[in-house]
């Protein structure tokens, strides 16, 4: 699996899709895009955009196919690939929350949220195609741009960098938190209203 990553790692801008790609087709993965932006954005801070890019088009990609193959296979499919208790659980807080929680785990690497069964949920029970890209699309985009500008300010003291930035860090997360909790809410308002009509 090392020798996999290291091709990856020298491959670039293909090796950042081909990795976001099986990260977005819910398989196991090595390393994830987000160790390779960051790795291959410090290597080469030019093409660190260009490298967030591709990671973009790369996982859109595979959420969009891990998406039609639950949209296909229906609630059965679901069933089949996210049945276990804690599956169980994550599948009430789409029910609950929508796109949310899709929305939430791709802007933010949050581990204990697993982002494969809130994209076979969306495909499952008939989220509409184009939303579900879109709100994709709208976490991807911030989190792979992101660390594709880290990566390039890292420079030659990655580590001076971020004890510099520590403080940025934290805001960062703060706000991150902040908005989650905002959106959660607002998916439950509207979840409320939709139920009262």
């Amino acid at each position: 699996m090392s020798d996999f990553l290291e091709l990856l790692k020298n491959l670039g801008a293909i090796g950042a899709f081909i990795v976001a790609l099986i990260d977005g087709a819910g398989l196991p993965n090595p390393g994830g895009p987000d160790y390779l932006l960051l790795f291959l954005g410090w290597k080469s801070p030019s093409a660190a955009f260009l490298y967030a890019a591709a990671a973009i088009a790369g996982s859109l990609l595979g959420m969009m196919i891990l998406f039609w193959l639950a949209r296909k296979g229906g609630e059965k499919y679901l069933d089949r690939k996210a049945s276990g208790p804690r599956a169980m659980r994550f599948r009430r807080w789409f029910d609950r929350y929508g796109l949310v929680t899709v929305f939430i785990p791709a802007l933010v690497p949050i581990v204990p949220l697993p982002m494969k069964i809130f994209v076979l949920s969306a495909g499952a029970l008939g989220v509409k195609p184009r939303a579900f890209l879109l709100t994709v699309a709208l976490g991807r985009i911030p989190r792979y741009f992101g660390l594709a500008w880290v990566a390039q300010s890292l420079s030659a003291d990655p580590r001076g960098w971020m004890r510099e930035h520590l403080a940025h860090f934290a805001i960062a997360a703060g706000l991150l938190l902040v908005l989650s909790f905002l959106l959660l809410k607002l998916a439950e308002r509207s979840r409320a209203a939709r139920a009262i009509d």
